[in-house]
């Protein structure tokens, strides 16, 4: 049994939403700017809040768990709420939705005509709600972050890097040794993504006795050899991590180190605050900026006349706390399996032996590296579905597209099943392929089984070929179907013309 005390656990969660606020508010105003900074504290006026879109996009995913469930968030759910209540469409946020909206789901709708911005930093700034609410679970957390993250930022860095943060983020409500937080996020990352890469380097600059100043000079030399520029997540993440490291996780010098590095300053200032109140909780947060802030959030992205957001760090916090009951089922998912509960108490905290080791690693970092980049999945009760195209998804008149389907049986109802394949076409349209995959209950109890027939996956390869004439979006639905069963598996598919 996992028991966190209820106002430790408070205390924590307030901590990260008001030091959220204050690194936003202290690096907005430097947003952008790409010379070396030399800040004091604050330029605002005491009680002014800045808007800040790196808080209040998660507004609108705490609304989606409290609307629909936790465990009913996945990319599709969140792209809805994309589309209903979040305004900007600037970067990487305008293409996202403009993807969605011509019907490409996630993760492609971050991938399609993106690549600007899908490496860029509007997914890693918006992690908190996930650790928040998976407290010392950084796997949950960090699958949540990749279901929000490739919305809009597809398989790119962005992605990566709201999965490191996350599962920082989680794992510091457990740890507050801040070196073993980043090797507990980077085992939730492909080892040779730019983002590790940074991250290792910043950590070996500090350990080799480089100034800040230098190591902030040798990540601007990697963003020009990687050819990532300015407003990248690599570099931005990784000038969070020095602010970290330089500044000895005090909460004044780390937020001024790290928004002094220039950049998407009020990102790295406001991961710096809402990384170190995890860590420590309140008694962290300075008095004099905290006074200086105080409790408001002023929203900048949430559409209005779409019902009740937060409108206070308190309040935010409240509201986190109220999903507890949902969210903390189980600590971590190496332990779920010996059904450990993780669970608010009035007494003392105890983490029941949960380690560090028991937070690092997994299977995260390995899914990532070998998804393709244009690919999605659907499920229903008893099956899931991978479909990876050959390329992006847009097709010429006359021409062919092919993609693999890929069906797995999920092991709650887990028998042999024959999945029956219909495409349904829009006038014209021909499919071509084998149109049945057979897939085996999932063995467990040997290692040396081959991976197919331990997993009860099945794959076939499907060729569409277009008429002369063709749409600007052409809408197409795979329909997996078993005999005997009543719920077929509707697959929604978008080509572009």
């Amino acid at each position: 049994m996992i028991s966190y005390n209820r106002d430790e656990l408070r205390d924590r969660i307030y901590a990260c939403w008001l030091g959220k606020n204050i690194g936003g508010t202290m690096g907005t105003p430097y947003e952008g700017q790409q010379q070396l900074n030399d800040i004091q504290g604050f330029v605002t006026k005491p009680g002014e809040v800045l808007p800040n879109d790196d808080l209040d996009l998660q507004l609108v995913w705490l609304r989606a768990m409290d609307e629909v469930g936790p465990e009913a968030i996945d990319s599709k759910v969140l792209a809805e709420y994309w589309i209903s209540f979040i305004g900007p469409s600037w970067n990487e946020y305008g293409l996202g939705k403009s993807n969605l909206r011509a019907g490409i789901v996630p993760p492609m709708s971050g991938e399609l005509y993106n690549e600007e911005w899908k490496h860029s930093n509007g997914a890693w700034i918006r992690t908190e709600i996930w650790a928040c609410t998976h407290p010392g679970s950084p796997d949950k957390a960090a699958r949540c972050a990749f279901e929000d993250a490739c919305v809009d930022h597809g398989l790119g860095e962005g992605t990566y890097a709201a999965v490191f943060v996350a599962a920082m983020q989680s794992a510091a409500f457990v740890i507050n040794d801040l070196r073993t937080l980043i090797d507990i996020g980077l085992s939730k990352v492909p080892e040779s993504c730019h983002l590790a890469n940074y991250i290792r380097a910043t950590v070996k600059a500090y350990d080799d006795g480089m100034s800040w100043q230098d190591c902030r000079e040798m990540l601007l030399k990697m963003n020009e050899e990687t050819g990532l520029g300015w407003f990248q997540a690599p570099g931005n993440v990784a000038f969070t991590i020095l602010g970290l490291l330089w500044g000895e996780c005090d909460f004044k010098k780390s937020m001024i180190i790290a928004i002094d590095c220039g950049d998407d300053t009020d990102c790295t200032g406001a991961t710096v605050g809402s990384l170190l109140g995890i860590m420590y909780g309140m008694k962290a947060i300075p008095e004099d900026w905290r006074a200086h802030l105080g409790d408001s959030i002023v929203t900048v992205s949430t559409i209005n006349g779409h019902g009740y957001f937060p409108k206070s760090c308190t309040e935010l916090t409240d509201c986190v706390l109220s999903l507890m009951a949902a969210t903390m089922r189980t600590p971590n998912e190496k332990l779920a399996h010996h059904g450990a509960q993780f669970v608010l108490t009035d007494g003392k905290t105890d983490f029941g032996g949960l380690t560090a080791q028991d937070m690092t690693g997994g299977p995260i970092a390995a899914e990532l590296e070998k998804r393709a980049r244009y690919s999605f999945t659907a499920d229903n009760c008893y099956a899931h579905a991978l479909v990876e195209f050959e390329h992006e998804p847009v097709i010429q008149a006359g021409g062919t597209l092919t993609f693999k389907l890929t069906a797995t049986l999920r092991t709650t109802m887990a028998d042999q099943k024959l999945f029956n394949i219909h495409v349904y076409l829009p006038e014209g349209w021909t499919a071509q392929g084998r149109m049945h995959v057979h897939a085996s209950m999932p063995i467990w109890s040997h290692d040396n089984v081959p991976y197919s027939l331990k997993n009860g996956h099945s794959t076939t390869e499907i060729t569409l070929t277009a008429p002369e004439t063709i749409a600007a979006q052409n809408h197409a639905v795979i329909e997996l179907r078993v005999d005997g069963r009543p719920t077929p598996l509707l697959i929604p598919l978008t080509i572009l013309g």
